[in-house]
């Protein structure tokens, strides 16, 4: 089986699916005080990266997105699967998973 090289501008995501680089969570608390990686919540903001076309409607013609790449977005806690390609952290995930675009 042949290795297959991974980077952002290689991964296209199918229909309805959206590609987000995870924001880094919080390393220390209000407080100050530095937290454990067990501690550490799994973060639920992240910038789109790639979109994928859209789901297709009845009629055949493609619903455009609502998301685009440079959207900051919030997502569900845990929807999606964790990718990780080098140190940056990403997850692929349905646009119905976004919950809000960020400003």
């Amino acid at each position: 089986m042949a290795a297959v090289s991974l980077s952002v501008s290689t991964v296209k995501p199918l229909g309805e699916r959206v590609f987000v680089k995870v924001s880094p969570s919080e390393e220390k608390t209000a407080g100050g005080l530095y937290l454990p990686e067990t501690a550490k919540e799994k973060p639920q903001v992240g910038e789109v990266v790639q979109v994928g076309p859209g789901k297709r409607n009845d009629d055949g013609a493609r619903q455009e997105m609502e998301v685009k790449i440079g959207d900051k977005v919030l997502y569900s806690k845990y929807a999606g699967t964790d990718i990780k390609l080098g140190t940056e952290e990403y997850v692929l995930l349905s646009e119905k998973d976004i919950l809000a675009v960020v400003s």
